[in-house]
């Protein structure tokens, strides 16, 4: 699937230095195990590229779930907004959650380049959702939304984070 996935996109390549820092895949990876013993995976490290990179990898992440017979799960990973205080992160998080929620792929890109929104996981998440409107899968549900000051009552300088599901 790697090598169908790197034929279908040629901007993505091999790269084991994409993932050395990237720490996602590492926290993932027990649940996924827990869930599914045995199973396989291809992971793909996206840092910030271009709206219409994004959207050409999406496009090819989606012909090759269209046209796979396997049972496929599409998992993406990213924290929202960052270190600043609490209402100030709530209110930039639910401008980019309401684009997830709408499956809009260049409205997410152009919302948090618009609104300083760093969510470091904006490539990933752009390409996701490109590949998704493509399938045609446009139910989105938001599990849970909570900020770093949920837990640690410091509401100075926070992280967003939100659970979702898509089908």
């Amino acid at each position: 699937m790697a090598e169908k996935l790197r034929l279908a996109c040629p901007l993505l390549r091999e790269d084991g230095v994409a993932h050395s820092g990237e720490h996602s895949l590492e926290v993932q990876l027990p649940f996924l195990q827990i869930l599914a013993p045995g199973f396989t995976f291809v992971p793909v490290a996206l840092g910030m590229v271009r709206l219409e990179e994004l959207l050409e990898v999406g496009t090819a992440v989606a012909g090759l779930l269209a046209e796979s017979t396997e049972e496929l799960l599409l998992l993406t990973t990213s924290d929202l907004n960052h270190y600043e205080d609490d209402a100030t992160t709530r209110r930039k998080d639910r401008k980019a959650i309401e684009r997830l929620l709408a499956v809009d792929a260049d409205g997410l890109y152009r919302t948090c380049r618009e609104e300083q929104i760093s969510m470091c996981g904006l490539g990933p998440a752009v390409a996701m959702l490109t590949a998704l409107r493509r399938l045609d899968l446009l139910r989105a549900e938001l599990v849970r939304y909570a900020t770093s000051a949920d837990v640690s009552s410091d509401a100075s300088t926070v992280v967003g984070y939100a659970g979702m599901i898509f089908s």
